[in-house]
Protein backbone atom coordinates (compact mmCIF):
# COMPACT_ATOMS: atom_id res chain seq x y z
CA UNK A 1 0.00 0.00 0.00
CA UNK A 2 1.08 3.61 -0.47
CA UNK A 3 1.22 5.85 2.58
CA UNK A 4 -1.92 7.63 1.47
CA UNK A 5 -3.78 4.37 0.96
CA UNK A 6 -2.65 3.21 4.40
CA UNK A 7 -3.94 6.34 6.13
CA UNK A 8 -7.22 6.33 4.19
CA UNK A 9 -7.76 2.69 5.13
CA UNK A 10 -6.97 3.39 8.77
CA UNK A 11 -9.33 6.35 8.98
CA UNK A 12 -12.02 4.35 7.18
CA UNK A 13 -11.62 1.38 9.58
CA UNK A 14 -10.59 -0.86 6.69
CA UNK A 15 -7.84 -3.44 6.35
CA UNK A 16 -4.32 -2.06 5.92
CA UNK A 17 -0.95 -3.72 5.68
CA UNK A 18 0.39 -2.20 8.91
CA UNK A 19 -0.03 0.82 11.20
CA UNK A 20 0.21 4.27 9.65
CA UNK A 21 2.88 6.72 10.85
CA UNK A 22 2.02 10.47 10.87
CA UNK A 23 4.30 12.41 13.24
CA UNK A 24 4.20 16.20 13.16
CA UNK A 25 7.45 17.72 11.90
CA UNK A 26 8.22 21.44 11.76
CA UNK A 27 11.57 22.55 13.20
CA UNK A 28 12.78 18.98 12.79
CA UNK A 29 11.94 19.13 9.07
CA UNK A 30 13.71 22.49 8.67
CA UNK A 31 16.78 21.01 10.35
CA UNK A 32 16.67 18.03 7.98
CA UNK A 33 17.16 20.48 5.12
CA UNK A 34 19.57 22.66 7.08
CA UNK A 35 17.59 25.90 6.88
CA UNK A 36 16.60 28.50 9.46
CA UNK A 37 13.07 28.18 10.72
CA UNK A 38 12.09 31.71 9.72
CA UNK A 39 12.74 30.72 6.12
CA UNK A 40 10.66 27.54 6.59
CA UNK A 41 7.69 29.51 7.94
CA UNK A 42 7.92 32.42 5.47
CA UNK A 43 8.57 30.65 2.16
CA UNK A 44 6.43 27.76 0.96
CA UNK A 45 9.23 26.55 -1.32
CA UNK A 46 11.47 25.95 1.68
CA UNK A 47 8.69 24.23 3.62
CA UNK A 48 7.94 21.95 0.68
CA UNK A 49 11.57 21.05 0.12
CA UNK A 50 12.02 20.36 3.84
CA UNK A 51 8.94 18.17 4.04
CA UNK A 52 9.89 16.21 0.93
CA UNK A 53 13.43 15.72 2.22
CA UNK A 54 12.08 14.50 5.57
CA UNK A 55 9.56 12.08 4.11
CA UNK A 56 12.20 10.77 1.70
CA UNK A 57 14.55 10.06 4.60
CA UNK A 58 12.03 8.54 7.01
CA UNK A 59 9.18 7.34 4.77
CA UNK A 60 6.33 8.75 6.84
CA UNK A 61 2.85 8.27 5.43
CA UNK A 62 2.15 11.99 5.04
CA UNK A 63 3.57 15.43 4.43
CA UNK A 64 2.24 18.51 6.19
CA UNK A 65 1.93 22.25 5.61
CA UNK A 66 1.89 23.06 9.34
CA UNK A 67 4.40 25.69 10.44
CA UNK A 68 3.06 28.07 13.08
CA UNK A 69 -0.24 29.32 14.54
CA UNK A 70 0.07 32.92 13.34
CA UNK A 71 -0.93 32.68 9.67
CA UNK A 72 -4.61 33.56 9.94
CA UNK A 73 -4.13 36.26 12.57
CA UNK A 74 -1.31 37.81 10.54
CA UNK A 75 -3.53 38.14 7.48
CA UNK A 76 -6.20 39.75 9.66
CA UNK A 77 -3.67 42.43 10.56
CA UNK A 78 -2.21 41.15 13.85
CA UNK A 79 1.37 42.09 14.68
CA UNK A 80 3.79 39.16 14.52
CA UNK A 81 7.23 38.82 16.07
CA UNK A 82 9.62 36.97 13.77
CA UNK A 83 12.65 35.04 14.98
CA UNK A 84 15.51 33.77 12.86
CA UNK A 85 15.35 30.16 14.01
CA UNK A 86 12.11 29.79 16.02
CA UNK A 87 8.42 29.94 15.07
CA UNK A 88 6.88 33.41 14.75
CA UNK A 89 4.65 34.53 17.61
CA UNK A 90 1.68 36.82 18.16
CA UNK A 91 2.55 39.96 20.12
CA UNK A 92 -0.13 39.58 22.77
CA UNK A 93 0.42 42.99 24.33
CA UNK A 94 -0.64 44.50 21.00
CA UNK A 95 -3.40 42.00 20.18
CA UNK A 96 -5.56 42.97 17.23
CA UNK A 97 -8.71 42.78 19.35
CA UNK A 98 -7.35 44.25 22.58
CA UNK A 99 -10.31 46.58 22.08
CA UNK A 100 -13.33 44.30 21.72
CA UNK A 101 -15.16 46.91 19.65
CA UNK A 102 -12.71 46.28 16.79
CA UNK A 103 -14.34 42.91 16.07
CA UNK A 104 -17.27 44.53 14.29
CA UNK A 105 -14.88 46.01 11.72
CA UNK A 106 -12.89 42.80 11.17
CA UNK A 107 -13.45 40.88 7.95
CA UNK A 108 -12.47 37.33 7.06
CA UNK A 109 -9.55 37.63 4.62
CA UNK A 110 -9.63 35.82 1.30
CA UNK A 111 -7.22 32.91 1.70
CA UNK A 112 -5.86 33.39 -1.83
CA UNK A 113 -5.14 37.08 -1.15
CA UNK A 114 -3.71 36.98 2.36
CA UNK A 115 0.09 36.80 2.23
CA UNK A 116 0.58 34.03 4.77
CA UNK A 117 -2.54 31.99 4.03
CA UNK A 118 -1.75 32.07 0.32
CA UNK A 119 1.77 30.85 1.14
CA UNK A 120 0.26 27.77 2.82
CA UNK A 121 -2.00 27.14 -0.16
CA UNK A 122 1.04 27.25 -2.46
CA UNK A 123 2.78 24.80 -0.15
CA UNK A 124 -0.11 22.36 -0.42
CA UNK A 125 -0.23 22.62 -4.21
CA UNK A 126 3.48 21.83 -4.42
CA UNK A 127 3.37 19.09 -1.79
CA UNK A 128 0.60 17.45 -3.78
CA UNK A 129 2.70 17.57 -6.92
CA UNK A 130 5.75 16.36 -5.03
CA UNK A 131 4.19 13.24 -3.49
CA UNK A 132 1.52 12.68 -6.16
CA UNK A 133 -0.93 10.14 -4.73
CA UNK A 134 1.69 8.27 -2.72
CA UNK A 135 1.40 10.23 0.54
CA UNK A 136 -1.36 11.93 2.48
CA UNK A 137 -1.15 15.72 2.21
CA UNK A 138 -2.11 17.53 5.41
CA UNK A 139 -3.30 21.10 5.60
CA UNK A 140 -3.79 23.03 8.83
CA UNK A 141 -6.06 25.65 10.39
CA UNK A 142 -6.29 27.18 13.83
CA UNK A 143 -9.29 25.99 15.82
CA UNK A 144 -11.81 28.49 17.19
CA UNK A 145 -10.40 28.71 20.72
CA UNK A 146 -6.78 29.03 19.58
CA UNK A 147 -7.57 31.64 16.94
CA UNK A 148 -9.70 33.63 19.36
CA UNK A 149 -6.73 33.70 21.73
CA UNK A 150 -4.45 34.84 18.90
CA UNK A 151 -6.75 37.72 18.02
CA UNK A 152 -7.83 38.78 21.50
CA UNK A 153 -4.89 37.67 23.66
CA UNK A 154 -5.11 34.52 25.73
CA UNK A 155 -5.32 36.25 29.10
CA UNK A 156 -8.10 38.58 27.96
CA UNK A 157 -9.99 35.65 26.43
CA UNK A 158 -9.93 33.66 29.66
CA UNK A 159 -11.52 36.62 31.48
CA UNK A 160 -14.03 37.14 28.65
CA UNK A 161 -15.51 33.67 29.16
CA UNK A 162 -16.98 35.00 32.42
CA UNK A 163 -17.23 38.74 31.82
CA UNK A 164 -18.55 38.87 28.24
CA UNK A 165 -19.78 35.49 26.94
CA UNK A 166 -21.72 37.13 24.09
CA UNK A 167 -18.53 38.69 22.74
CA UNK A 168 -16.71 35.35 23.04
CA UNK A 169 -19.35 33.63 20.94
CA UNK A 170 -19.19 36.39 18.33
CA UNK A 171 -15.40 36.04 18.26
CA UNK A 172 -15.60 32.25 17.97
CA UNK A 173 -18.09 32.63 15.13
CA UNK A 174 -15.64 34.88 13.27
CA UNK A 175 -12.72 32.51 13.92
CA UNK A 176 -14.77 29.53 12.73
CA UNK A 177 -15.89 31.23 9.53
CA UNK A 178 -12.27 32.08 8.77
CA UNK A 179 -11.12 28.51 9.46
CA UNK A 180 -13.89 27.07 7.29
CA UNK A 181 -12.93 29.28 4.36
CA UNK A 182 -9.22 28.56 4.79
CA UNK A 183 -9.82 24.81 5.13
CA UNK A 184 -11.93 24.71 1.96
CA UNK A 185 -9.23 26.53 0.03
CA UNK A 186 -6.61 24.04 1.25
CA UNK A 187 -8.76 21.08 0.20
CA UNK A 188 -9.19 22.66 -3.22
CA UNK A 189 -5.41 23.08 -3.38
CA UNK A 190 -4.88 19.36 -2.78
CA UNK A 191 -5.06 18.65 0.97
CA UNK A 192 -6.52 15.27 1.95
CA UNK A 193 -6.84 16.02 5.66
CA UNK A 194 -6.98 19.22 7.68
CA UNK A 195 -5.28 19.44 11.03
CA UNK A 196 -7.27 21.59 13.43
CA UNK A 197 -4.91 22.99 16.05
CA UNK A 198 -6.85 24.15 19.10
CA UNK A 199 -4.30 23.95 21.92
CA UNK A 200 -5.91 26.65 24.05
CA UNK A 201 -8.95 24.40 24.44
CA UNK A 202 -6.92 22.24 26.83
CA UNK A 203 -6.82 25.15 29.28
CA UNK A 204 -10.58 25.46 29.78
CA UNK A 205 -12.78 23.24 31.91
CA UNK A 206 -15.60 20.97 30.75
CA UNK A 207 -18.33 23.59 31.24
CA UNK A 208 -16.56 26.23 29.17
CA UNK A 209 -15.56 23.70 26.52
CA UNK A 210 -19.10 22.39 26.15
CA UNK A 211 -20.68 25.84 25.95
CA UNK A 212 -18.11 27.80 23.96
CA UNK A 213 -15.73 25.49 22.11
CA UNK A 214 -17.62 22.33 21.21
CA UNK A 215 -20.31 23.97 19.02
CA UNK A 216 -17.72 25.77 16.90
CA UNK A 217 -15.31 22.85 16.57
CA UNK A 218 -18.34 20.81 15.51
CA UNK A 219 -19.33 23.42 12.92
CA UNK A 220 -15.78 23.49 11.56
CA UNK A 221 -15.56 19.69 11.41
CA UNK A 222 -18.83 19.47 9.50
CA UNK A 223 -17.69 22.15 7.04
CA UNK A 224 -14.44 20.29 6.34
CA UNK A 225 -16.39 17.09 5.74
CA UNK A 226 -18.79 18.91 3.42
CA UNK A 227 -15.80 20.15 1.41
CA UNK A 228 -14.54 16.59 0.97
CA UNK A 229 -11.80 16.66 3.60
CA UNK A 230 -10.95 14.72 6.74
CA UNK A 231 -10.19 16.15 10.19
CA UNK A 232 -7.20 15.63 12.49
CA UNK A 233 -7.95 17.32 15.82
CA UNK A 234 -4.80 18.39 17.64
CA UNK A 235 -5.21 19.81 21.14
CA UNK A 236 -1.89 19.87 22.96
CA UNK A 237 -1.78 19.29 26.68
CA UNK A 238 -4.09 17.50 29.09
CA UNK A 239 -7.50 16.95 27.46
CA UNK A 240 -8.76 14.34 29.92
CA UNK A 241 -11.64 16.52 31.16
CA UNK A 242 -13.03 17.24 27.69
CA UNK A 243 -12.50 14.00 25.77
CA UNK A 244 -16.10 12.88 26.29
CA UNK A 245 -17.14 15.99 24.35
CA UNK A 246 -14.42 15.51 21.72
CA UNK A 247 -16.04 12.14 21.04
CA UNK A 248 -19.08 14.01 19.71
CA UNK A 249 -17.16 15.88 16.99
CA UNK A 250 -16.85 13.09 14.44
CA UNK A 251 -13.18 13.78 13.64
CA UNK A 252 -11.47 11.03 11.69
CA UNK A 253 -8.37 11.34 13.85
CA UNK A 254 -7.68 12.70 17.35
CA UNK A 255 -4.14 13.37 18.58
CA UNK A 256 -3.44 12.55 22.23
CA UNK A 257 -0.65 14.36 24.02
CA UNK A 258 1.41 12.52 26.64
CA UNK A 259 -0.45 13.79 29.79
CA UNK A 260 -3.52 11.81 28.70
CA UNK A 261 -3.52 8.12 29.75
CA UNK A 262 -4.19 6.14 26.59
CA UNK A 263 -6.45 3.60 28.27
CA UNK A 264 -8.57 6.37 29.78
CA UNK A 265 -8.77 8.16 26.43
CA UNK A 266 -9.91 5.01 24.69
CA UNK A 267 -12.71 4.55 27.22
CA UNK A 268 -13.86 8.15 26.81
CA UNK A 269 -13.60 8.30 23.02
CA UNK A 270 -14.98 4.84 22.33
CA UNK A 271 -13.48 1.90 20.44
CA UNK A 272 -13.95 3.28 16.92
CA UNK A 273 -12.20 6.64 17.22
CA UNK A 274 -8.81 6.66 15.50
CA UNK A 275 -6.25 8.14 17.90
CA UNK A 276 -2.61 9.08 17.40
CA UNK A 277 0.47 9.89 19.41
CA UNK A 278 0.69 9.84 23.22
CA UNK A 279 4.50 9.73 23.45
CA UNK A 280 6.27 12.49 25.35
CA UNK A 281 8.17 14.24 22.52
CA UNK A 282 11.10 15.14 24.77
CA UNK A 283 11.43 12.57 27.54
CA UNK A 284 10.38 9.51 25.54
CA UNK A 285 11.18 10.34 21.91
CA UNK A 286 14.11 12.75 21.92
CA UNK A 287 15.78 11.41 25.06
CA UNK A 288 14.82 7.75 24.64
CA UNK A 289 16.37 4.94 22.64
CA UNK A 290 14.94 2.97 19.71
CA UNK A 291 14.30 0.13 22.13
CA UNK A 292 12.49 2.22 24.74
CA UNK A 293 10.45 3.95 22.03
CA UNK A 294 9.35 0.60 20.63
CA UNK A 295 8.36 -0.57 24.11
CA UNK A 296 6.33 2.59 24.72
CA UNK A 297 4.58 2.27 21.36
CA UNK A 298 3.74 -1.34 22.15
CA UNK A 299 1.90 -0.14 25.25
CA UNK A 300 0.05 2.45 23.17
CA UNK A 301 -0.98 -0.23 20.70
CA UNK A 302 -2.17 -2.50 23.48
CA UNK A 303 -4.26 0.21 25.14
CA UNK A 304 -5.49 1.95 21.97
CA UNK A 305 -6.27 -1.16 19.92
CA UNK A 306 -6.15 -1.31 16.16
CA UNK A 307 -7.54 2.21 15.58
CA UNK A 308 -4.20 3.85 16.26
CA UNK A 309 -1.70 5.90 14.24
CA UNK A 310 1.95 6.09 15.28
CA UNK A 311 3.13 9.59 16.23
CA UNK A 312 4.47 11.59 19.16
CA UNK A 313 2.14 13.49 21.46
CA UNK A 314 3.08 16.74 19.69
CA UNK A 315 5.72 17.70 17.14
CA UNK A 316 9.03 15.88 16.90
CA UNK A 317 11.32 18.29 18.69
CA UNK A 318 14.58 19.68 17.42
CA UNK A 319 17.56 17.52 18.36
CA UNK A 320 15.76 14.18 18.14
CA UNK A 321 18.16 11.63 16.66
CA UNK A 322 17.37 10.09 13.26
CA UNK A 323 17.56 6.64 14.85
CA UNK A 324 14.81 7.54 17.31
CA UNK A 325 12.61 8.98 14.57
CA UNK A 326 13.18 5.88 12.45
CA UNK A 327 12.01 3.82 15.43
CA UNK A 328 8.51 5.23 14.93
CA UNK A 329 8.37 4.01 11.34
CA UNK A 330 9.97 0.67 12.13
CA UNK A 331 7.40 0.02 14.87
CA UNK A 332 4.55 0.94 12.55
CA UNK A 333 5.79 -1.46 9.93
CA UNK A 334 6.18 -4.31 12.40
CA UNK A 335 2.86 -3.84 14.19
Amino acid sequence: MTGRERVVATLGKKTRDHFACMPITMMFAADCLGVKYEQYARDYRTLVESQLRTVEQFDFDHVSAISDPAREASDCGARIQWYQDQPPAIIEEEALLADKAALIHLHVPNAWEGERMKDRLRAIENLRRGVRSDKMVEGWVEGPCAEAADLRGINRLMIDFTDDPIFVKDLFEFATRMAMQFARAQIEAGADIIGVGDAVASLVGPRVYKEFVLPYEKKLTEAIHAAGGRVRLHICGNTRRILNFVAELGCEMVDLDYPVPMEEARNLLGPDQVVAGNLNPVKELRDGTPGSISDRLARCRQEAGTNYIVAAGCEIVRGTSPANVSALVEFARSA
